[in-house]
């Protein structure tokens, strides 16, 4: 069974200790045997799987081993490479992120750490909301404005050449988002925190009033916010917004 599930080009996959988000460039679908959601899907396919049979991440917690997400991400790029190739030939391209839920030993106790891979423009953010912090995000990885780096198709980039893999501490209660730039073009930072706490509330409060759903309902309902908060930006020619600032910079004229 392939892991995630495909949202237009793009990839999502949510797991007990692994999440990803890989965004497929969507020009491959004028091309002739474009497909960009079969590299995006597929490589974060084949990258959970390398998690998941690394024995370093299920590993006790006294274990020294260390998860080595860059290597698994090669490897899902290359049986990616593989897989769709002549004679089942499909082209595509897309960016890569993904967070990684370890451990490490400080004094006996074993610490959550998280390990958090990025190749391109998409973007893992680590949030506090008790102390409305962004503890972390990765930083945008591109060839020129509008070109990130991507895994497929005619690309020079590789995981192994190109990817960034950074270690963050975490604690209980901190939450980590995966997002394509579906979401990071369209909200500042302080508006993904500003929504996420919005919403962590508001579903706290249907708890209380006996509305809530059973079992990761209030991590989906954060997510339906967040991309709700997107869209509107996205569908509004008068918004401002990120990509728009970053355009201006570069001397484009571009709205929204």
């Amino acid at each position: 069974m392939i892991r995630g599930i495909t949202n237009g080009d793009d990839a999502v996959l949510v797991g007990e200790n692994f999440i990803g988000a890989n965004d497929g460039v969507g020009a491959w679908a004028h091309k002739s045997s474009g497909h960009a959601a079969l590299w995006s899907r597929l490589i974060l396919h084949f990258w959970a799987l390398e998690a998941e049979r690394d024995a370093s991440v299920t590993s006790a917690a006294s274990s020294a081993m260390e998860p080595d997400p860059v290597k698994y991400l090669q490897t899902a790029y290359e049986h990616t490479v593989d897989a769709l190739s002549a004679p089942n030939e499909w082209k595509g391209t897309t960016t890569a992120c993904g967070a990684l839920l370890h451990h490490v030993s400080g004094s006996g106790v074993a610490e959550p750490l998280l390990y958090v891979t990025n190749l391109g423009d998409s973007q893992i953010m680590v949030l506090r909301p008790e102390t409305q912090e962004i503890l972390y995000k990765t930083t945008e990885q591109w060839h020129w404005f509008d070109c990130p780096r991507q895994l497929g198709t005619n690309s020079p980039d590789t995981p192994k050449a190109n990817a960034v893999m950074e270690r963050v501490k975490i604690k209980e209660n901190d939450v980590v988002l995966a997002m394509s730039d579906g979401v990071v073009d369209n909200l500042w930072e302080h508006e993904v925190l500003k929504t996420v706490q919005d919403s962590m509330r508001g579903w706290a409060s249907r708890e209380t009033a006996g509305g809530a759903e059973e079992g990761n309902g209030a991590m989906l309902y954060v997510a339906r916010e967040l991309v709700k908060a997107a869209r509107n930006i996205a569908e509004d020619p008068y918004a401002e917004s990120p990509f728009m600032e970053r355009a201006v910079e570069e001397g484009l004229a571009l709205e929204g």
